[in-house]
């Protein structure tokens, strides 16, 4: 019986095959009487959307070139003098505290300096407390994150304490609290100088300082508490994020008011940059924080977009602007080349947009995507190059200046740093350098190398520079400043070169396929304590800067009658 019931299946199994067999034939005939439908298009080659790309930038970048030869822009040394007044040029302005402020008939006296100061000062002052504030929260929780790298167990039991958490709070204390409130504060009172007229609708700016900062300790608190968006840049969450955006577009109503309302002709530089930036921002955080838009690769790019475009297209356009501005006023000579300074801004807008890819390297991305990051990362030394022999050439024959000047002296020093911190992350975008780096410590060395010793020291320079024409005070304590300097500089030198020899070790030490992960991660432990070395000593030049700034506004400390230079017992430079 087991016999027969065996041949029964088999014999119903044959059937089945024979009558889906029979299906599949008649499937197949079907569709071989219908007409050839047509073949979908293949989609663009990458090599020709690269290609694309490329020659897109480059005949933009052609067509700007050609504008400025046939006058379009104005680029002559005229134009560059546009920061002066009539009579000013050879008399550095460092600080001009110390300068008479003389009457109308005075050659030198500039009435509607002294308008655009008044009115941009109570909330320009407002902004750089609150810078002053976010810097010290920013770097007592990244020197407490740089600590547990290598004490683990340090404060362990505490939640929001833990690595995740207080580096989280670092970073977004430096990327929405000391970088926007100083560099904006730069801006409000840079506008009103470079276009002649009053600073306007002020108290828009100072309602949306409020918001700003409202939201900014909602969204600390609220990753401290262990709530996060979970993207890098973008932990705050969203609904926290609504602060910011309205902050921000009140923040802004000033500056396109006071633009409206200019008295020149012509905009300078600086006016470029810090309008550019103003206006790129808001498009960069609306773009990355819709929620429900972006998911899986797609928000692996976006987010990679945003984080280096915050970076590229907001603090790097205020910093340049601040140097562009503060340099050649310092020195009392114009920048050597209008020209250049143009072509290495419009250069940043063309090539800058999608340099943010090289970090997806590896990862499930297009291919294109990545090499056309690749590609504008190493498009980024035009404006890099043109930076740097602007800056060069301006400073030949004042490099004495950087003896007594404090303001000068921090900001030549970040312009210098924005050469080395942008040519560094060109060659890093490179596969073959990609390949030792990404994962590694050398990646965090040159984002500390880009936005502290560029951005940082620009604008420390800029607030040595804004304070005593803000307060009517000048800086109290000359030591201070000094030991602000060398500490800050110090430890960037540490940090950078200790993280970036760590780095390169732990990138060699995890391509090695007969070394266990934990070697990679044993080897990091010296330089990792040098990077707290090198943040201990940043945090103390801050508390320096910090409390100097404190007794100036409170009126402690000596009253000073003249400017606080360097090397006062000395001769002073000529011109200084």
């Amino acid at each position: 019986m087991a016999a027969g019931r065996h041949r029964h299946i088999r014999n119903k199994t044959t059937q089945r095959v024979e009558r889906l067999a029979k299906l599949v034939a008649w499937r197949a005939a079907i569709v071989a009487t219908r007409p050839m439908r047509q073949q979908p298009k293949r989609p663009m080659s990458t090599i020709a959307i690269l290609l694309s790309a490329f020659l897109l930038s480059v005949v933009a970048l052609a067509a700007f070139i050609w504008s400025m030869q046939k006058g379009l822009f104005d680029t002559s040394p005229a134009a560059a003098n546009v920061i002066f007044e009539r009579g000013e040029a050879g008399q550095p302005e460092d600080p001009a505290a110390d300068k008479p402020h003389g009457t109308a008939g005075d050659a030198a006296y500039d009435t509607s300096r002294d308008i655009a100061d008044e009115s941009s000062a109570p909330v320009v002052f407002l902004f750089i407390c609150c810078a002053m504030v976010w810097l010290v929260v920013a770097s007592l929780a990244g020197l407490t994150a740089s600590v547990k790298l290598h004490e683990p167990d340090l404060l362990a039991s505490v939640p929001w304490l833990s690595f995740g958490r207080i580096r989280t709070i670092h970073l977004n204390a430096v990327a929405y609290g000391w970088a926007p409130m100083a560099g904006l504060s730069i801006a409000l009172f840079l506008l009103p100088r470079l276009l002649k007229t009053r600073l306007a609708g002020a108290k828009y700016a100072v309602l949306g300082a409020a918001l700003w900062n409202a939201g900014l300790i909602a969204g600390l608190g609220s990753i401290a508490a262990g709530i996060s968006d979970g993207l890098e840049w973008l932990e705050i969450p969203w609904q926290v994020d609504i602060l910011l955006v309205a902050g921000g577009a009140l923040v802004g109503m000033p500056l396109v008011l006071t633009l409206v309302n200019r008295k020149v002709d012509h905009l300078y530089v600086s006016v470029w940059y810090m309008g550019c930036a103003l206006f790129w921002f808001p498009v960069l955080f609306l773009v990355a924080n819709i929620p429900g838009l972006h998911f899986g690769v797609e928000q692996a790019t976006m987010n990679w977009w945003f984080g280096h475009n915050v970076l590229g297209l907001f603090y790097t356009p205020l910093a340049l602007a601040s140097i562009y501005y503060f340099l050649p006023k310092i020195i009392g000579q114009p920048v050597r080349s209008y020209g250049l300074s143009l072509l290495g801004f419009w250069a940043l807008a063309f090539f800058y947009g999608q340099v943010g890819g090289h970090h997806l390297i590896g990862g499930p991305v297009p291919g294109w995507l990545i090499t056309l990051s690749i590609v504008q990362s190493m498009m980024m030394l035009v404006p890099v190059i043109a930076f740097s022999i602007n800056q060069h050439q301006t400073m030949r024959g004042h490099f004495h200046r950087l003896i007594d000047s404090p303001t000068l002296r921090f900001v030549t020093f970040g312009g210098m740093m924005y050469t080395l911190s942008s040519a560094q992350g060109s060659f890093e975008a490179l596969r073959a350098v990609n390949r030792v780096t990404h994962f590694t410590h050398y990646t965090v060395a040159h984002a500390h190398l880009g936005l502290y010793g560029f951005v940082s020291f620009a604008f420390f320079g800029a607030i040595y520079f804004m304070v005593p024409r803000v307060t009517g005070r000048e800086w109290p304590y000359r030591w201070l400043i000094y030991a602000h300097f060398w500490l800050a500089v110090a430890g960037i030198g540490v940090y950078f070169i200790g993280l970036s020899i760590g780095g390169t070790l732990q990138g060699y030490a995890m391509l090695d396929a007969s070394k266990p992960f934990m070697d990679s991660v044993a080897v990091t432990i010296p330089y990792l304590k040098a990077r707290s070395v090198g943040g201990g000593m940043m945090l103390l030049g801050h508390l320096c800067f910090v409390a100097n700034f404190v007794c100036a506004i409170l009126g402690l400390g000596p009253n000073r009658d003249r400017p606080a230079l360097f090397h006062q017992g000395r001769k002073r430079a000529l011109g200084a």
